[in-house]
């Protein structure tokens, strides 16, 4: 992982979430597309889901482009990098920076299995063999 010094990640509220999920899973999207694809989940009115993405766009999840007169919205950073980024924030908050305290921490408390570590054993292996 670079670490350029990336600010902490800020909150998403958990519409937003459910829109930002929907932009990594859909690619490129507009409002409306957005609102009548999660309208059974969570039906909004276009100005709310307008107002989402706007938020998303002040925060850095998104950006947009402009199709004639539509917004076209999009992902400004892949899902694992953003996901990257708020777990490093959460190690230096409450790991004191150690990735290994918060892994015996996930292990003690049953998030991460044999078979997990395992996997991540062999892709660690695989990384150092990989490089020169």
């Amino acid at each position: 992982m670079k670490n350029t010094h990336n600010p902490r990640p800020k909150n998403i509220g958990e519409v937003e979430q459910m829109v930002m999920d929907y932009v990594w899973s859909n690619g490129p999207v507009s409002a409306e597309a957005c609102r009548e694809a999660l309208a059974a989940r969570r039906p909004m009115k276009e100005s709310t889901i307008r107002t989402v993405l706007r938020r998303l766009e002040q925060k850095g999840y998104v950006t947009h482009e402009i199709s004639g007169r539509t917004f076209i919205y999009r992902a400004a950073e892949l899902r694992q990098n953003v996901a990257v980024r708020a777990v490093k924030s959460i190690i230096d908050r409450f790991c004191g920076g150690s990735a290994e305290e918060l892994v015996i921490g996930m292990v003690d408390n049953a998030v991460l299995d044999r078979k997990q570590l395992e996997r991540l054993a062999r892709k660690i292996s695989q990384r150092k063999e990989a490089k020169p």
